[in-house]
């Protein structure tokens, strides 16, 4: 089974707004970025976008070192959230609907495939591999930002 190191971000421009992800992925001595971006979306939803899009660039299972700065997403695996949410009929311990079921479902099954061991960095500090993935969820914001305004202006 492969060693992957994956770090992961998500940004969003206004919370629900034009939202970002970006994640770098690295084998060995090989790396990968890739990065994307939604018309309206929340910063959650973007940590989370991340997180499946770079599993799923995964071919086969791997073992995964995954660095998220989202307590979001850290603690629904590492705190036992999920599990919790799924007990309770995906309610929160407040009864309230879990928010984003679609991605959980999805991440849950992609977390079925791979090993995962989930790491906390913090969130525009010092790790330049937390550092890239800002620049490219930001990047991925701006760059939608830049089209809509295009398009809206040939209206």
């Amino acid at each position: 089974m492969k060693n992957v190191l994956i770090y992961t971000d998500g940004a969003c421009s206004g919370n629900p707004g034009v939202g970002g992800w970006g994640a770098l992925l690295m084998y060995g001595n090989a790396q990968k970025e890739i990065s994307g971006a939604e018309e309206y979306s929340t910063n959650n939803r973007m940590e989370l976008t991340a997180v499946i899009e770079a599993l799923k660039c995964l071919k086969e299972p791997c073992k995964v070192e995954l660095y998220t700065d989202s307590s979001y997403v850290y603690n629904a695996f590492v705190s036992g959230w999920i599990w919790n949410w799924l007990r309770n009929g995906w309610q929160t311990s407040n009864n309230k609907p879990v928010e984003n079921q679609d991605l959980w479902n999805e991440l849950m099954i992609l977390t079925r495939v791979h090993r995962l061991n989930w790491n906390k960095v913090k969130g525009h500090a010092d790790n330049p591999y937390n550092n890239r993935c800002d620049e490219l969820a930001t990047k991925a914001v701006a760059e939608l930002k830049k089209t809509l305004q295009h398009n809206n202006e040939e209206c």
